[in-house]
């Protein structure tokens, strides 16, 4: 028989053990607060976004299984912000009586790009054609059946962009699988633009869905996202709902789940899963009724999910994705005065800053802008995020930094 849920013995309230010291981490550790929790979090380093601002934090690697007994040790649950979790690890700790969600058996589908494809094709889901391929010619017999180019993606370890590569021939192709072994091969979609589908579920099956979002990439890091997708057609929008529900009970998952899509002009196919909160549901702190983050923790926690609703006819977040300033901008007065500046001009943009060091192209923040007009919403947050990281300021929002 299992034995009683573990409770914080000082706040007799459950204690959520989160693998992974990133933002997501952090985010999600600003909800615990509002729950009366504070989060436990397994970090790499101190100086990690979640560490920093945590006050239960374990320092250990994610692949070390020693340090995950360590984190689950009196934990209510164990859940990530990373899928990058040895499958065998979650295993044993399932066997030492640890709750873990997702667990392992729906986690291995965002962990590994050929589990996924199965699956989904297996459900008969909609997705671009695909083949598991060992050699260049795997890939030439894909290409002659789909054309060229070929998308090819490492199975594990792949996220904003890493692990993805668009190959042109047989040559490329030949080399990324002497380096990599085997990859997974797609076909390059007819896409019209990248949407996002989340939806949360709670052990017992309860869903809850926000209103499907476009992405917008670039370099394979997600730049914008614009909540609802504009110009989206009401049945596709809850065709993509009905989708992202269909595979999230099929696959059994406990928490968060972000479905990539591919608009196509015939409909829309599965890109990749991600189980926990994403990058895609960022604008929902501001944005909507429940954030992603503060509805990670109910469903891990089976408690029931909270309001979906938006908060403004159209919400934009901007990532503030690291450019061409030195790091040493970065440190001191030069980080702090230019977090005045914005504040003192964009006093309704709202600010999440993720305490990283500069390099280019890292996510160091986002803002979060809400209004009526889709363009003068996205005008704001990404001239925002435009000044925050760079010092570039957008002609249309010209300030005096002197004043």
């Amino acid at each position: 028989m299992p034995g009683p849920t573990p409770l914080d013995p000082a706040t007799g309230l459950p204690v959520v053990a989160m693998v992974g010291g990133g933002q997501l981490a952090r985010m999600t550790h600003q909800a615990a607060v509002a729950l009366g929790q504070s989060l436990r979090v397994l970090s790499a380093g101190p100086a990690e976004s979640a560490a920093l601002v945590a006050a239960d934090v374990r320092i250990g690697a994610h692949d070390d299984l020693d340090a995950l007994r360590d984190l689950a040790d009196g934990a209510t649950v164990v859940t990530f912000d990373h899928e990058h979790v040895p499958t065998e690890h979650l295993a044993a700790l399932e066997r030492d009586g640890v709750r873990v969600a997702p667990g392992p058996a729906a986690l291995v589908h965002a962990q590994d790009k050929l589990v996924m494809r199965r699956a989904l094709a297996g459900a008969g889901e909609p997705q671009p054609a695909w083949a598991e391929v060992v050699s260049a010619d795997d890939v030439a017999a894909f290409a002659d059946a789909h054309g060229w180019p070929v998308v090819l993606k490492t199975p594990r370890g792949g996220y904003d962009g890493k692990g993805v590569f668009v190959v042109d021939d047989v040559a490329e192709a030949a080399a990324l699988v002497d380096r990599h072994g085997t990859l997974l091969a797609e076909e390059r979609v007819a896409m019209v633009r990248e949407l996002s589908a989340q939806v949360a579920r709670s052990p017992f099956g309860q869903v809850a869905v926000w209103p499907v979002v476009e992405t917008v990439q670039r370099d394979g890091v997600c730049a914008e996202v614009y909540a609802p997708a504009p110009g989206l057609d009401d049945d596709l929008a809850t065709a993509a709902q009905e989708l992202a529900v269909r595979i999230a009970d099929r696959l059994g998952v406990v928490g968060m789940l972000a479905v990539e899509l591919f608009q196509t002009p015939d409909g829309v196919v599965v890109n990749e899963l991600a189980m926990r909160p994403h990058n895609s549901g960022h604008w929902s702190i501001e944005g909507a009724r429940t954030s992603q983050f503060e509805q990670h923790l109910r469903a891990v926690l089976d408690y029931p999910l909270g309001s979906t609703a938006m908060t403004a006819p159209v919400v934009v977040m901007a990532n503030v994705l690291g450019g061409a300033a030195a790091a040493d901008d970065w440190a001191g007065p030069g980080l702090d005065e230019r977090i005045h500046h914005f504040m003192a001009h964009w006093p309704d943009v709202k600010l999440h800053w993720y305490g990283k060091g500069q390099r280019a192209g890292r996510k160091l923040g986002h803002v979060t802008a809400l209004g009526e007009d889709l363009d003068e919403v996205r005008a704001r947050a990404v001239a925002a995020a435009r000044y925050l990281a760079d010092g570039v300021v957008d002609p249309a929002f010209a300030f005096d930094e002197e004043h």
